[in-house]
Formats: structure tokens, sequence, C-alpha cells
């Protein structure tokens, strides 16, 4: 649990394979990688699907929609994160959706070339120090995202918020 909580963010499937490494001595080949990817996906997916949403994300996407450049990047395997936005019908506020197996870092690149955005002027908003990293290595602004009663994993004088009701441009 510790490694996961260090390492919020990256994605299952390298978690996956650093837990059967390390922990249990066990290399994995792709097919049994795959099978508990799968598993995984299929115990949790629905329940995201079906979850509340951070407070005040959706208001904040309405507001700005037409605004800004929003932007998702997320650990979870991008044809997943596709579904799962689609399916909670948000597609229409996001620029573009990006997930795993890329790393965060070189899709913020990509992004801010393609839309010739200067990081400095963007927001890189997080809730896991894979965030954090992606926005220091490519120079963009972060908020770390803690909610109530969660544990912080911010270097000290992050800005943090619990949720997005607050969070305008």
């Amino acid at each position: 649990m510790a490694y996961h909580l260090a390492h919020e963010g990256i994605s299952r499937v390298d978690k996956i394979l650093h837990c059967h490494r390390e922990f249990l001595d066990i290399e994995l080949n792709k097919d049994e990688l795959a099978d508990l990817a799968g598993r995984y996906s299929a115990l949790v997916k629905e329940a995201v699907i079906a979850c509340d949403g951070v407070p005040g994300a959706l208001e904040f996407l309405k507001k700005n929609i037409k605004e800004l450049p929003i932007f998702v990047i997320s650990g979870t395997p991008e044809t997943e994160l596709r579904d799962i936005i689609e399916r909670r019908d948000m597609a229409d506020y996001f620029t573009s959706i990006h997930g795993s197996p890329r790393r965060k870092g070189p899709i913020v690149m990509d992004l801010l070339f393609e839309h010739s955005l200067n990081g400095p002027d963007c927001l890189f908003v997080g809730d896991a120090m894979t965030d954090y990293h992606a926005a220091e290595e490519t120079g963009l602004q972060f908020i770390g995202r803690v909610g109530r009663g969660d544990v912080n994993p911010f270097p000290d004088g992050t800005t943090i918020i619990p949720d997005l009701t607050g969070l305008s441009i």
C-alpha cells in the first residue's frame, strides 16, 4: 500500500509489474500482465463511472469550456479513460484526453507544442506526485488537490485545495 500511495498517478501496469517483481519475486509475461490489468479494470471501472465527481469540477468545466483549453492527463489506460469520460458525459469539456502507457511529462510537452502554449502560463491541477513532477519538469504552475481527511503527498509550500469549488481563472 505504501508503494501505491507513493506512486499514485502512474500506470497500473507499472504498479502490477513492480509489486510482482519486488514483493513476490515473480516476473510476469505479457499475457499474465494483460490478464491482471484486465481483472483490475473490471473491478474498478464501473465504480469510477458511478462515483461522485470532485465538488466544483463540473461547474468549473461548464464555466470555462469556451475560455480555456482543458486537458485530462492520467495514469489510467487511455482507452479506458476515454470510455469513462464518455460514459460520464464529460468528453465535450476537454480539448483532449490522455492516459497511459505514455508518461505525463512527455504528454504535457507535446500539448504545449501542439497548442502553442507557454508552460508558466498554464496550470496543472493534480492529486498525485506524478502530477506534481510532470508540472515541475515542464514548467507549469501546480495546484495539488488533497481531499478533506486525505494525506497531503506534496512538498511543503505547495498550494493545495480540497476540491475545485474555489478554482477560477
